[in-house]
């Protein structure tokens, strides 16, 4: 198998290719990051709260998937290397279902995406929930990873964004928890990094969406699995996105496929890449499959 990366003397140079998309979202101008590898399939990769597109550095350098689908990932507005909006200073950055949703749409459409497989994890495995309700038609099938219909806050909020606390290490120390035990200590303390890094308030704003505005409880029995196939991941260790919360959605949606990914936490392609493709890649497959067919319809 040929490996994607390029090889000149000692240094290794990553097939990943990062660019800048100026779109108009909710009536404002904003500056947003994608990064791309590979060719065939696309597949578009969303973030969890506060973070960014560097949790699938691992799925964008796979030798095997690259082979196979066109891998996207795009840093959410106010997110990684995405900018705020002009005037930024003067508005506190909450995120909504309609601007989430908003936003993906508008990356597919100026990446001209058809029929692409949408794969989200935490506030992504909750906004792929809405897509395949609301946008069935915009995506060749969904995985959700760390995906639950609603979750009712387990921490004071008010600490990820305060004058007399690093904001960065409050939420990384939040999250630490959220990961898996067996997870390498390397791809551990890089989340936690990632986390580190998030600009002030952004992941207390995903979360207004995570904990209130993002509920779909009484309505994902109407998703339809026919019109965009579903499956469900889920590490046993979460106790954000519980596999009992999985669960319930495996049996409420009907036609959807979940499992229970064993020994991973909330991250799991960040924290523990290796065994997380284990259980991606045959759901990949499934899901290129069933868009196939869907697309021949």
């Amino acid at each position: 198998m040929n490996s994607p990366f390029i090889k000149k003397a000692a240094v290794i140079v990553e097939p990943i290719v990062g660019r800048y998309m100026h779109l108009n979202l909710n009536g404002h101008t904003h500056r947003v990051y994608v990064e791309e590898s590979g060719a065939g399939v696309p597949l578009l990769c969303l973030h969890t709260a506060g973070a960014d597109t560097r949790q699938y550095r691992a799925i964008q350098n796979d030798p095997e998937i690259l082979k196979e689908y066109r891998v996207i990932a795009f840093d959410l507005p106010w997110h990684g290397k995405s900018s705020p909006p002009e005037g930024w200073q003067n508005n506190t950055y909450r995120l909504s279902s309609k601007d989430y949703a908003d936003a993906i749409l508008a990356v597919a459409d100026a990446l001209e995406l058809d029929q692409p497989i949408v794969m989200g994890c935490s506030i992504g495995g909750r906004i792929v929930l809405h897509l395949a309700l609301e946008h069935a038609d915009r995506f060749g099938a969904a995985i959700g990873l760390q995906s639950g219909a609603h979750v009712d806050p387990y921490y004071d909020l008010e600490w990820l964004h305060r004058s007399d606390v690093h904001g960065g290490e409050v939420c990384a120390g939040i999250v630490s928890g959220l990961i898996g035990p067996s997870s390498p200590t390397v791809h551990r303390w890089e989340t936690l990094w990632h986390y580190m890094q998030g600009g002030p308030g952004v992941f207390k704003g995903d979360l207004f969406f995570y904990t209130a505005d993002g509920d779909i409880r009484d309505r994902v029995k109407h998703i339809d699995t026919l019109a965009c196939p579903l499956w469900l991941l889920t590490g046993e260790y979460d106790y954000s996105c519980t596999p009992q919360d999985t669960e319930f959605l495996g049996k409420n949606i009907p036609g959807a496929h979940w499992q229970i990914m064993r020994g991973m936490g909330h991250f799991p392609m960040s924290e523990d890449p290796d065994s997380f493709m284990t259980y991606l890649k045959p759901v990949l497959e499934q899901a290129r499959i069933a868009r196939s067919k869907s697309n021949k319809a």
